[in-house]
This record gives structure tokens, sequence and C-alpha cells, in this order.
């Protein structure tokens, strides 16, 4: 009988159950925060840890009082472990192929509050078709959604993009155009005929990316034009956020017009100069190349880029002028 390697010992006995539980702790940060998601004792997290890095023969994670962080090894580790999970997961997908389904878990990484109606109609559509997919919508950061995608965390991502990361393809979803809004407790609600000049001085509040050189530069330029006050009262990269410091007054602020519309017209929002030339913000998809997808995660990339290939972009752009002026 031939001799197995050390590759293939490994193969033979490592126990997948030990890799879940690497994950766990890699995702969550700590043992406490692992054991709590694998509903486990940390004891138990903590002994798998360490018969995991006795079989590897390296130490995968650096953990002393308030420090806790993957070693080189531990990360190179966790990409692997994150491709066999996904083989894993794949392996009840490729039965419902057969049938003519789509299955499988799809990850959207995906920026605060997207509203597209291109985008609604075709993921409503492909659910209808494909009942055995599941979703998991996860909300962040534009560039924390990047990020998961190029790591191939995540199925796709919806989101803005100041830099596209290696490895990442993008295409543009829709474009929406952002204005300047304030509450009802602000002294220019509610009044008409408003100049530019009229905001001079003004405090206001904005998303985290509203700098030069990032996702919202448009943003940044419109409230330059417009003279407010430089600092920034408050920031948030939840765009409900935002909306709630303008709803209670803490200052103006950006919105997209599509989003902000219902607002104004129930009389919790109240639209400011300028009333043209509105800062256009595009929307992207992003997805990994590299990224071995499940049917589901496939064929729902696959819909979503022939949507945009199919709709000019003329008919995918929101909110090109506001409401009133």
């Amino acid at each position: 009988m031939a001799r197995l390697s050390p590759a293939e010992r490994m193969a033979r006995d490592l126990d997948w159950n030990l890799l879940r539980v690497f994950l766990a702790l890699a995702e969550a940060g700590s043992v406490t925060a692992a054991a709590a998601i694998l509903s486990l004792k940390q004891p138990s997290v903590s002994s798998a840890l360490k018969r995991l890095e006795g079989r590897m023969g390296v130490q995968l994670i650096e953990r002393r009082p308030g420090h806790f962080q993957l070693t080189p090894a531990g990360e190179r580790l966790r990409v692997e472990a994150e491709e066999v999970r996904a083989a894993i997961l794949r392996l009840t997908d490729a039965v419902a192929e057969v049938e003519g389904q789509a299955s499988g878990p799809v990850t959207i990484a995906m920026a605060s509050h997207v509203i597209s109606p291109h985008y609604d109609r075709v993921v409503s559509d492909f659910h209808r078709a494909h009942p055995a997919a599941t979703f998991n919508i996860e909300v962040m950061a534009s560039r924390d959604a990047l990020a998961s995608v190029q790591a191939r965390r995540s199925s796709f991502a919806i989101c803005l993009v100041s830099s596209r990361p290696p490895g990442v393809e993008i295409e543009i979803l829709y474009r929406e155009h952002f204005g300047l809004f304030c509450g009802p407790t602000h002294p220019l609600f509610g009044k008409r005929g408003l100049r530019l000049d009229d905001l001079a001085g003004l405090p206001s509040v904005s998303f985290q990316t509203d700098r030069v050189g990032d996702a919202l530069q448009p943003v940044t330029e419109m409230r330059r034009a417009a003279n407010l006050e430089e600092r920034i009262v408050g920031t948030s990269v939840n765009l409900e956020e935002v909306r709630w410091m303008i709803w209670i007054g803490m200052g103006i602020g950006p919105l997209p017009v599509h989003i902000a519309e219902a607002g104004v017209r129930n009389g919790e929002l109240w639209p400011l100069p300028p009333y043209e030339g509105l800062a256009p913000i595009d929307v992207y998809l992003a997805w990994n190349t590299r990224k071995r997808q499940n049917s589901a995660e496939a064929m729902l990339l696959g819909q979503l880029r022939a949507a945009i290939a199919s709709i000019p972009l003329e008919e995918r752009i929101y909110g090109a002028s506001l409401l009133m002026s």
C-alpha cells in the first residue's frame, strides 16, 4: 500500500469542524464572540483552536490581553478555509442544478439604503423563479463592501467606488443625484426662492465618505459651493442616520433626491439650493471573478449584468433635479 503524503494525511484526518471554529474566530475577533456565534462554551473554542494549530504545526492566532490577530499563516488558512466552506455549501447546490433550480446562499454586501427599481425587479424575479436560493444582506460602508468582495466573502456588492481593488470588476448599476435638505426645525424650512448664498456659514451633517478623493467627492464640491460651515457637525456611513440628523435640525445635509422625495412630500424634509446641477453619484455592482460561485450566485449575478447591458444608463438615472424651486 502506497504511503500517504503529509498533505494526503491532512486531507484524511482533518476535522472540518476545526476549520469551522477557526473561521468563526477569524470573523468574530475573539473567543467570546466566536463561542456565542457557534453556541459553544469558550473552553471548547480554545481547545479546537489548539488542536488545529497542533495539526497544522504553526500558530494561527496571536492572543494576549487586549490583542487578537491572525498570524500570516492564519491569514492564509482563512482564505483556504473559506474556499472549503464554499465547496461544502455547494454540495446540495449541485443536486438542485440537476433539477434546473438555482440554489445556495447569496451574500450581498450593500451600502446603506440602496433604492433602484431595476435592481428590485431583477432580484424579485429571481426569487420567484428560484425559491431554493437564500439571501444574506449585509449593510456596511462601501469600502468594507468592496473589501468583502475582494476577499471572496460576499457574492457581490452594491456600493459606491472611489478606487477599484485588484481582482474586483465593476459596472454602473444606476446613477443617483444628491441634493441638500433641511428638517422642520431649521430656519430655512418651508422657505421658497432661496439662493445658494442663503446657506453660507450654516452647519451641516454628511456621510463619512463626503471628502475630496473619496466616493462622495461631488457632494463635497456641492457643499463647498454652498459655502456651508467647514466643520461638519455629524457624520455616519448609514443613510438613515444622516437623514435623522437632518430631520432633527442638527444641520443641512445631502441625500439622494429619489430617496428624499417621500420625506419632502410628508413635510419631514425641505429641499435647498442648488435645485439644478446636482451632485451625480454612481452606484456600482462589484464582483470578484476569482470567487467560485454556487448556481444561485452565478445566475443572479448574470441576470443583474444582463439587465445593466440591456437597459441604457439614461433609464437608470434617478433624481436629476429637486422637487421644487
